[in-house]
């Protein structure tokens, strides 16, 4: 099987062999995200503060300090009511922001269940790589997690996926009581159904001597009475905490009212705000490249709390008019100037200006997203604008696929690499038959296929010189036996894989571990698989593996 050339040779680093692959390899990517991994200059127009290598940043440091204005006492007050049973490093890293001279590393993501994706670690543990090497280099830095508790898309975080006993990923789901529709995330108060969750999560690991640990680390956190974000600010604060990362949870009163000036400011420039997003939308078409999210003339930057707890979209109807879409509430840009105010817990900042909240609150020097994320720099850098605020950089998060040992060796039974699994399954199993299972079979019906061909080629000939649409016949015929003869070879490749049972399992269970439903493996599996297997150990040997510099998708093989 030939070897995707793009898969970089393996280094060893602190005993796990890692490799790098280029994300331009990876199904899916836009060509935005792609082109600003390999050359973020190229787009400073989309990205005015994007830099080409992560030590860059430290020259952007006195620029963030002296546009900083937020009262740093309050906001360390209001981060260690969030983070009051945090670790002692997290209470000191807290400490240190309250110095003038400290920037914050941010990243963030929304409060998944028992955690969420595994993404979501590789968000935190960016954040906290580039804070320690920011502060050996003498820059004073904290790593910040924004959970995104209100946000109200609760499908999205209800569920997640673990590895059963075989490997196969199974889905576990918060269901729940009746609760409000669209209410955030982070308000929403689970009740005695989450134990009947954890039970299924217990019943699909296998039993190990680390299984007592996680569930007393997940029970602990995820119990009935607790609100869903700090259930999960708990959960990754004992996971993270040793590291000194610091959770912020934009629903808590004191942080809302820390941001009140810039949503009222965001509200006086809505309209502008819309214009400039429309704007840049034309220009990165006009370039080649797509808006993530579709700005329409009627959009508003802020969503609306009802007095029902609903997050509701607001919209321009005419001119100095503007009403909820949940309730009908009207309002003028006045009345929510003051409504932002006096009482910003009733308002909730949008996906285009929530990093520009994130960044007035923290003295951010840089940001950890994902590649949507990236995208999302290149529209919202208008609205920093226009707020007179300084654009913060973007940088991708770390990426990695975990091969564990038993799918390593799955992997080198049928001559596999984990570049093969890019292409899916059905590009892959036939490949494995030709070359590892059945190549008798495979030399055979490439034999009969060229033999059907020098004989039809024989055939053209003769009609051709006879009757030109005998011809015409023959090429139609002809491609209905070239489909015919390629169908019976994949129905024979398959039939040939199931009765070799090991090597369909082996296969099967490759895709399963690394590519389930031709997705990354951190898009959907849950660090509960991984704690269950390693401990504790695991996360060090993740936090050892990252390299800010690798800007591909990382493979550790453990």
């Amino acid at each position: 099987m030939a070897k995707e050339t793009a898969c970089r040779s393996s280094e060893v680093a602190n005993g796990l062999r890692i490799s790098s692959i280029p994300f331009s390899r990876i199904p899916g990517q836009s060509e935005l995200f792609l082109r600003y991994q390999s050359d973020p200059a190229s787009l400073r127009h989309f990205y005015p503060s994007a830099v080409s290598q992560v030590s860059d940043l430290k020259h952007h440091v006195s620029d963030v300090l002296s546009g900083y204005s937020v009262d740093r006492a309050k906001l360390a007050s209001a981060l260690l009511d969030i983070n009051a049973h945090a670790s002692p490093s997290v209470h000191r890293n807290i400490e240190k922001l309250r110095s003038a001279d400290t920037v914050a590393v941010l990243t963030g993501q929304q409060a998944g269940l028992f955690s969420g994706p595994l993404y979501s670690i590789y968000k935190a543990l960016s954040a906290i790589k580039l804070a320690e090497q920011l502060n050996a280099d003498g820059v004073a830095a904290v790593p910040i997690f924004w959970v995104a508790t209100e946000d109200h898309d609760f499908a999205e975080v209800s569920e997640t996926w673990v590895a059963d006993t075989s490997v196969k990923p199974v889905r576990v789901e918060y269901r729940g009581e009746a609760s409000i529709e669209d209410s955030p995330v982070g308000a929403i108060v689970l009740d005695g159904s989450i134990r009947s969750t954890i039970d299924e999560l217990s019943a699909a690991l296998s039993q190990t001597e680390f299984t007592a640990d996680l569930l007393h680390l997940i029970e602990s956190s995820w119990k009935p009475g607790a609100l869903y974000g700090d259930a999960f600010i708990s959960q990754l604060s004992q996971v993270l905490g040793r590291y000194g990362l610091i959770f912020v949870d934009p629903l808590n009163e004191h942080i809302k009212a820390l941001a009140a000036s810039i949503l009222e400011q965001a509200v006086e420039r809505a309209s502008e705000l819309v214009t400039r997003l429309i704007g840049r939308d034309e220009e990165l078409k006009a370039a080649g490249y797509h808006a993530q999210v579709l700005t329409e003339r009627d959009y508003f930057p802020l969503f609306w709390v009802t007095d029902a707890g609903e997050r509701s979209a607001i919209r321009k109807t005419g001119e100095d008019r503007y009403v909820s879409k949940k309730d009908g509430r009207q309002f003028s840009l006045a009345d929510l100037a003051l409504i932002a105010r006096q009482h910003p817990q009733r308002l909730s900042p949008g996906v285009m200006l929530r990093p520009v909240v994130q960044d007035f609150l923290f003295p951010t020097l840089c940001y950890f997203g994902g590649a949507a994320e990236v995208a999302y720099f290149a529209q919202n850098s208008v609205v920093y604008e226009a707020l007179g605020r300084r654009i913060t950089p973007i940088l991708h998060r770390q990426s990695f696929s975990i091969v564990e040992p038993r799918i390593e060796r799955a992997m080198e039974s049928l001559a596999l690499e984990f570049c093969d699994l890019l292409s899916g399954f059905d590009a892959v199993a036939p490949r494995v038959v030709e070359e590892t299972i059945a190549p008798a079979t495979a030399k055979l019906f490439a034999e009969v296929e060229e033999g059907i061909n020098t004989e039809l080629n024989r055939l053209d000939r003769e009609l051709s010189q006879l009757d030109a649409t005998l011809a015409e016949h023959l090429a139609k015929r002809r491609r209905k036996i070239v489909y015919h003869v390629a169908a019976l070879r994949k129905k024979t490749f398959a039939a040939q894989l199931r009765a070799h049972s090991v090597a369909d399992t082996r296969l099967r269970d490759a895709f399963a571990s690394l590519y389930p439903e031709n997705a990354l493996q951190e898009r959907s599996m849950n660090l509960a698989t991984f704690l269950n297997k390693y401990g504790e150990n695991f996360i060090d040997w993740l936090y050892e593996s990252v390299d800010l510099d690798d800007r591909g998708h990382r493979v550790i093989y453990l």
